[in-house]
């Protein structure tokens, strides 16, 4: 059986934030880009994404995750491995590395923007997706299948 679990549970996706507070975040030292109302917020090789709203306030539309050459990704829990899975379904493993970043770039985001972190949030990181049934026959059994994934190399 899958589980397919967001970062939305760590995140009020429907929190809004006001164009200062955006544009605050290069003072501490985010890459900020903007392009017609949509602001990629970069660092430590991770991102997110705010997407300006009719009332002027921005809204997280991307939420804070591990890049892979310029593009976001979703963290998949495999069951044995966690791996980075971009939009094409390449899937590639995650280092310690990404995960530790991930977990800087999401608290000094929420520091930012004061969105308050309670314990059970900060004990690790979430994955986005979640796959790991290893019983024949049933959803999940070939993981790779289940989520689309392939590895660099592999033929589809």
């Amino acid at each position: 059986m899958s589980d397919f679990s967001t970062l939305n549970d760590m995140w009020n996706v429907n929190e809004r934030f006001s164009q200062k507070a955006i544009e605050s975040l290069a003072a501490l030292g985010f890459g900020v880009g903007s392009t017609r109302g949509v602001v990629r917020v970069e660092k430590y090789g991770c991102g997110a994404e705010f997407r300006k709203e009719g009332d002027g306030q921005y809204q997280m539309t991307v939420m804070p995750t591990i890049m892979l050459k310029g593009k976001f990704t979703r963290l998949w829990d495999a069951g044995y491995q966690k791996f980075l899975l971009t939009d094409d379904g390449l899937k590639v493993p995650a280092l310690a590395s990404h995960l530790a970043n991930l977990r800087k770039f999401n608290e000094e985001l929420r520091t930012a923007l004061g969105v308050p972190t309670f314990y059970n949030e900060a004990l690790g990181s979430v994955s986005q997706v979640s796959v790991y049934d290893r019983v024949k026959g049933r959803l999940g059994d070939v993981p790779d299948k289940t989520v689309g994934a392939h590895s660099p190399g592999d033929s589809h």
